[in-house]
């Protein structure tokens, strides 16, 4: 076809082509992808970046109003940094059209030379021979064919050339592609999005045997490239709703928390994209900024070990309310899954966006009771997904199934895999905190020792009805305002200055184990609980938790260590979503007996 104008549905067809084509050839993406970080997942955050102006662009009046749907679909579904990328330049192409019925060859020149910019300012510290080059370069191969070409077809055909040209040369550019023989996984990604771009232009058509379903963000090939150093852990990325947002200022004011930083949108959406190594700074940032529509924050060290380093051949995964020290995590190469805490309108993820140190303070001053909420399906059939493609067999330990439906969304997602031969158990610890804890603290243990697979699931099984925890409650407004208790008996208890010993039953439901009406009251009858578990099983090993309570938390440690004779696992601050209900000031003691009397 020679198509030498387009209208708003030409524009919407080629973009949609463009972004199929990217979704067509994601896995190869992932191989290759090594820069800024071997996490393999360029292709994944591209693919959901283009399924997002599949699904949510929409043809509008005017070419820049449908430019304007593309832009902003592209920055709600941007993931990854080239995915950012892309969207800014998106975003760029809106902001530098000329308001008309329909772009021709001149002006589409014009428009992607002066988005370039754009896509550059994004970036916090530009690096040349990757995505970045390739549309600058592609696109003033664009801007120099102009006056030479007839149509889109023939303007694509020519500038293709040189696009190609500077994605081969990536190579040469970057020494961690040159040692890997390799091109940059998200320029690559650019030139399969020109190429189904140039495929509308040439035939007029758009492929519709591509499914519309959100990408499942998988990662289904092993991986051939090495690691890389890894100085910021966390790959963070938001999008921000608001008024009059600066990104310039934003960007510089993010700066300090990390690198690879890209800060793409308008004054009204804003896409951020940050490998830090403390998450809940940079989102205490952005909460002063606008809305936090989305968040998310991908533990990259995690990610390169289960691609390059893997220790175990069974992968173990736990759920956020597990309180258990990331020394131990990071020994063991446990998966953490964050659960959700929804707090001032914005959804955080427990222990990562949102940590104890903040949590308390703001907890004080919170109008709203901020309240937990168990993970999107989708998001834990994702997290399997990635985890299943470098692992055949994994345990995962959750949370009591009777205080979060935790268990049962992993239950799930875990059931829809049965078919690809995995073997995926998924243990209900029917406890919490620091006893849920010990569980994974042991589950790892026995991996690490090689124990078979099936033995580690029954011994966790066994071992949770000799696994338990007593929590010191020192004030009981914490559980009246998070609903953990009725206002009416709560408050009753209140007054009465009821400051129970709270545990788990056999089911896996809080109960309450004694009752006390002072401080001092409250520890004796928790020590004297302990003491009779000591008598009759033996602890064989514990650990101490609390809400912000450090001193009172250390002489927990002493009074445990006379009692029991030694030292406890570990002290911790709990999970928020726990602290949430337990309150500042809680301190727990839980405790796992191994041998059976």
């Amino acid at each position: 076809m020679n198509i030498s104008t387009l209208d708003s549905e030409r524009l919407y067809n080629s973009f949609v082509s463009g972004a199929q084509e990217v979704i067509q050839n994601k896995n190869s993406l992932n191989e290759i992808n090594v820069f800024p970080v071997a996490d393999g997942d360029t292709g994944s955050n591209l693919s959901s970046t283009m399924h997002a102006i599949i699904l949510d662009a929409k043809i509008s009046g005017t070419v820049k109003e449908t430019m304007s749907s593309i832009a902003d679909a592209a920055l709600t579904g941007a993931r990854g940094n080239s995915g950012i990328i892309i969207a800014q330049y998106i975003n760029g192409i809106f902001l530098s059209l000329v308001d008309e019925e329909a772009i021709t060859v001149p002006s589409f020149a014009e428009t992607v030379k002066n988005a370039v910019p754009y896509a550059y300012q994004a970036i916090a510290d530009p690096v040349e021979g990757t995505i970045i080059t390739v549309i600058r370069e592609w696109a003033e191969a664009v801007y120099s064919h102009k006056d030479f070409s007839d149509n889109f077809a023939e303007l694509f055909s020519k500038s293709l050339v040189a696009a190609n040209k500077s994605l081969e040369a990536t190579t040469s550019r970057l020494k961690v592609l040159q040692d890997s023989k390799v091109v940059d996984s998200g320029a690559k990604g650019f030139v399969y999005f020109l190429q189904g771009f140039a495929k509308f232009l040439r035939t007029g058509t758009v492929d519709q045997a591509i499914s519309k379903e959100p990408d499942e963000l998988s990662f289904n090939e092993e991986l051939i490239h090495g690691q890389s150093e890894i100085r910021h852990r966390y790959c963070t990325e938001a999008l921000l709703s608001g008024t009059g947002i600066d990104l310039a200022a934003l960007r510089e004011e993010l700066e300090l928390y990390g690198d690879s930083l890209i800060v793409a949108g308008n004054d009204r959406k804003a896409r951020i994209h940050i490998h830090a190594n403390a998450p809940e700074q940079v989102f205490q940032v952005l909460r002063k900024k606008g809305i936090i529509l989305q968040q998310k924050a991908d533990d990259m060290v995690r990610q390169n070990e289960s691609a390059f380093d893997r220790k175990f051949d069974i992968a173990l995964i736990t759920d956020s309310i597990a309180d258990v020290p990331q020394e131990i995590l990071d020994r063991y190469q446990v998966h953490m899954m964050p659960l959700n805490l929804n707090f001032d309108n914005t959804s955080y993820l427990d222990k990562v966006t949102m940590t104890p140190d903040l949590f308390y303070p703001m907890l004080e001053e919170a109008v709203d009771y901020p309240k937990s909420s168990q993970p999107n399906p989708v998001v834990v059939e994702k997290y399997l997904e990635t985890v299943l493609s470098h692992y055949d067999k994994i345990i995962v330990v959750t949370v009591a199934k009777e205080q979060s439906g935790t268990n049962s969304v992993f239950q799930n997602a875990a059931a829809k895999k049965e078919h690809e031969g995995k073997r995926i158990a998924v243990i209900d610890s029917k406890r919490n905190s620091g006893a849920e804890g010990l569980l994974v603290m042991k589950a790892a243990e026995m991996i690490a020792a090689g124990t078979p697979f099936d033995a580690i699931v029954g011994a966790i099984e066994r071992l949770r009805d000799r696994t338990n925890i007593f929590v010191s409650v020192n004030n009981l407004k914490y559980m009246v305002r998070s609903g953990r208790l009725g206002k009416v008996s709560g408050l009753a208890a209140m007054t009465i200055n009821l400051k129970p010993v709270v545990s788990i039953d056999a089911a896996g439901k809080g109960s309450i184990a004694e009752k006390a009406f002072s401080e001092k009251g409250n520890g004796k009858k928790l020590f004297r609980l302990l003491e009779k578990v000591n008598a009759q099983e033996k602890v064989s090993r514990y650990a101490i938790v609390h809400a912000n309570n450090p001193g009172k938390a250390e002489t927990y440690r002493a009074r445990c260590t006379a009692l029991l004779g030694k030292e406890p696992e570990y002290i911790m601050n709990i999970s928020t979503i726990v602290g949430m209900s337990a309150g500042v000031g809680t301190v727990a003691v839980a405790y796992m007996c191994e041998e059976e009397s």
